[in-house]
């Protein structure tokens, strides 16, 4: 089943740039839904599996943007070196951020994550030596990978789908390996999950510390792609966004928090005139699907197309 939903979204991202002839539809618009995929499971093994909300997940998303973007511009780094520097730190402060952070619970924890994102994101607006302040940084250099200078829309359509790829096989053989049956344990009760003899602040900081590094290279392929970074695009609208990803699709779902992050880029694409009131149309989404379909609407379709056939089955 999980390799089946993989092998669909390999065939989709083959198949779009054939079947929809629009370049600006597939190589923006995909590439856009592409990465926000990528955030949204990273996000779903820290919300839907651990059970730890956070409000500040574009922090991270930044963190590897602007660290790919200041060690290429200012200092002359190859893109790889600087992603991989980028994710370093991610990993790093997620770790030191983790042990104080995640003893918290509900709505303390939105709160203490909320804050980290606030942080980091009037770090981006006022270093303005490093990060060029509201302005933004430019100049980012293409990436190269072993001597494929990755400069073009279509090619870099095909590099983001198969970091898609890369990211929803590892998320599912995380979910499926013992620290994956942890966290399941953990989000069901803290106290079983630590009467069974896990290390519960150990299974937070690692799934923790990886929703971070996801984050991260989403960023660092985000500022080669687009050439240009500014703190507008690691803002709390962009928090708020990826979470609403994970509930839409449905979380506890790798491929319900993948489809959730399509149907939110399409749903903001065609929305763009309404650009005034995306908030207010993110809450009214979220709140009529908590509603009617509060396992989200992967899970939740899924779900009564399951029953829906085994109803014409039992019938004679």
């Amino acid at each position: 089943m999980r390799l089946a939903g993989i092998y669909a979204f390999a065939a989709g991202v083959a198949l779009l740039p054939v079947l929809i002839p629009n370049n600006y539809f597939v190589t923006v618009v995909g590439a856009s839904a592409g990465l926000h995929v990528i955030l949204a499971v990273g996000l779903n093994l820290l919300m839907g599996y651990a059970g730890q909300i956070s409000l500040g997940h574009a922090a991270f998303f930044g963190m590897g943007a602007y660290a790919s973007a200041i060690l290429t511009t200012r200092f002359g780094w190859p893109g790889l070196l600087a992603m991989a520097a980028g994710l370093l730190a991610a990993g790093v402060i997620a770790w030191l951020l983790a042990r104080p952070i995640l003893r918290l619970r509900g709505h303390y924890l939105a709160m203490a994550t909320l804050g980290f994102g606030i942080i980091a994101h009037v770090i981006m607006v006022q270093a303005t030596h490093w990060t060029g302040g509201p302005d933004g940084l430019a100049g980012i250099p293409p990436l190269d990978l072993v001597g494929w200078r990755i400069d073009g829309d279509l090619p870099w359509y095909g590099v983001i789908m198969a970091a898609m790829l890369l990211a929803l096989w590892l998320s599912l053989n995380l979910v499926d390996s013992q620290v994956g049956r942890a966290l399941r344990a953990v989000h069901g009760s803290e106290f079983a999950a630590q009467m069974m003899g896990i290390d519960i602040g150990r299974a937070k900081t690692q799934v923790f510390v990886v929703s971070a590094l996801f984050a991260a290279f989403a960023g660092s392929l985000f500022a080669h792609q687009q050439a240009f970074v500014s703190p507008d695009s690691f803002s709390l609208i962009v928090s708020v966004e990826l979470v609403t990803m994970v509930v839409l699709g449905g979380m506890a779902s790798t491929f319900g928090a993948a489809c959730g992050a399509i149907a939110l880029t399409l749903l903001n694409e065609w929305l763009v005139v309404f650009e005034d009131y995306e908030m207010l149309i993110h809450g009214a989404l979220l709140m009529t699907v908590m509603i009617f379909l509060p396992q989200g609407l992967f899970v939740g379709l899924s779900q009564g197309g399951r029953r829906l056939w085994a109803m014409v089955r039992l019938k004679p």
